[in-house]
């Protein structure tokens, strides 16, 4: 809290911390489950209270994105702890959102399908496993960071200044095929 206080005042929020504990769902360890509700709840939840504290106090209209995954709205083999905390961080982003609205604060999700990050290369380095998910995404390739990038400076500006507790899905059409 500390280090967040002593770095404002905001106006804009980007939580993009992510780990991907891939197992079975049947070889799930508590130590996983527990990292990846660390990182990809919890401190969403608690960065984004500071930081909305602060919004609040300063007065002025504001603006969070969530960095989410395809994954939330997609059941994927050896994914049951990724897509379940991702799909827990898009709820979280509308109550926020609901809640956050009155203060002129919009929340949103960018729900990317994988994208080509150190962890998404460690993630889907093998071939077989990697041309299958491509198959299923009608423009055929994952996402790169720039596309992600882009949606989210488009969260964040005035050009969506009507869009909150929406995810926005950079996947390429993977939800639709």
């Amino acid at each position: 809290e500390a280090a967040v206080g002593a770095a404002g005042p905001f106006e804009l929020l980007v939580n993009n911390a992510a780990v991907a504990e891939l197992q079975p769902f049947l070889a799930v360890t508590r130590d996983a489950l527990q990292r990846s509700l660390d990182v990809n709840l919890q401190a969403v939840l608690h960065v984004s209270q500071i930081v909305a504290r602060q919004m609040i106090a300063q007065g002025v209209p504001g603006a969070i994105v969530n960095v989410s995954s395809q994954a939330s709205q997609r059941a994927l083999r050896d994914h049951a702890v990724y897509c379940s905390t991702k799909s827990a961080l898009d709820m979280l982003s509308k109550v926020m959102a609901m809640e956050l609205g009155p203060h002129k604060i919009r929340v949103n999700t960018v729900n990317p399908t994988v994208v080509m990050t150190d962890m998404g290369r460690i993630n889907w380095s093998d071939p077989q496993k990697s041309a299958a998910m491509i198959k299923r995404i009608p423009l055929g390739k994952f996402a790169e960071v720039d596309d992600v990038v882009n949606s989210i400076l488009f969260l964040l500006s005035d050009k969506s200044a009507m869009t909150t507790g929406s995810s926005l899905m950079v996947d390429g059409g993977f939800l639709v095929s």
